[in-house]
């Protein structure tokens, strides 16, 4: 059966009144993601998978001038496009479909790994366009996440791993531990140069949405929770791998 990457973009409520991207995800982790990423690498030119409509995009391109970026949904593309428009290289295409795009010394993937049909796969194609020295930076949502193991004890979750219907409604194929995730850039016949967490959860999105807005929850909160992540990476919102080409 074919993707259809458009339905996988709409953010509607599903019966559990749950949305899949909230302010959270953009205004906080966002920025960690990026200063993980700055703490593996500073400069270079980047490859970004699966920009979505150019969020994250836009924070990667006030550090690094020469992107290209490849958004497999129609509807995405529009705005990316719109959003983005000549600072930077725009591809339409599935992650499948890449060629000829020459190497890259950063490849981005922030939350795609988990919706490919193929994560090994797709790992594999991407350290073809790897630099000799360059570095693929992997994102995903943790399963081990202290708010996801909150939401297994409360049965709202019938596992760490499980796959929720929100996420499914997403394309979401899987549910990544740090395990599997180092497991599949192994198998991708990526070296792992670093690997851990990304801000410790302990709330659910919706809950430190309210939390940042009413003023429960300071900046230097914040900041402590992605201190915390490199003392219980397992424990983090999302998870990372950095991978380079394995030496000959």
């Amino acid at each position: 059966m074919s993707r259809n990457y458009d339905n996988e973009l709409m953010d509607q409520d599903n019966a559990a009144n749950e949305k899949y991207a909230y302010a959270f995800d953009y205004e906080v982790m966002h920025p960690f993601m990026l200063r993980k990423l700055l703490e593996n690498r500073t400069s270079g030119r980047v490859l970004e998978i699966g920009s979505h409509i150019g969020i994250f995009t836009e924070k990667i391109l006030k550090h690094f001038p020469d992107v290209t970026c490849v958004e497999a949904s129609k509807k995405a593309f529009k705005e990316l496009e719109n959003k983005i428009g000549n600072r930077a290289t725009l591809f339409n295409s599935a992650i499948e479909e890449i060629e000829n795009l020459g190497k890259y010394d950063i490849i981005i993937m922030t939350h795609v790994l988990e919706h490919v049909d193929n994560p090994v796969l797709t790992l594999k194609t991407l350290s073809n366009f790897l630099s000799e020295e360059g570095i693929v930076y992997v994102v995903v949502p943790s399963a081990t996440a202290a708010s996801r193991q909150i939401a297994v004890e409360m049965g709202l979750i019938p596992h760490l791993t499980a796959v929720t219907e929100a996420e499914k409604q997403h394309g979401h194929q899987r549910t990544y531990t740090l395990d599997t995730l180092k497991r599949d850039g192994r198998a991708a016949g990526l070296q792992a140069k670093s690997a851990g967490g990304i801000f410790f959860k302990g709330l659910a999105n919706f809950q430190f949405d309210q939390a940042i807005s009413s003023g429960i929850i300071s900046y230097a909160y914040l900041e402590a929770c992605y201190a915390l992540g490199d003392k219980y990476p397992e424990l983090c919102a999302s998870l990372y791998f950095v991978g380079t080409r394995k030496s000959e």
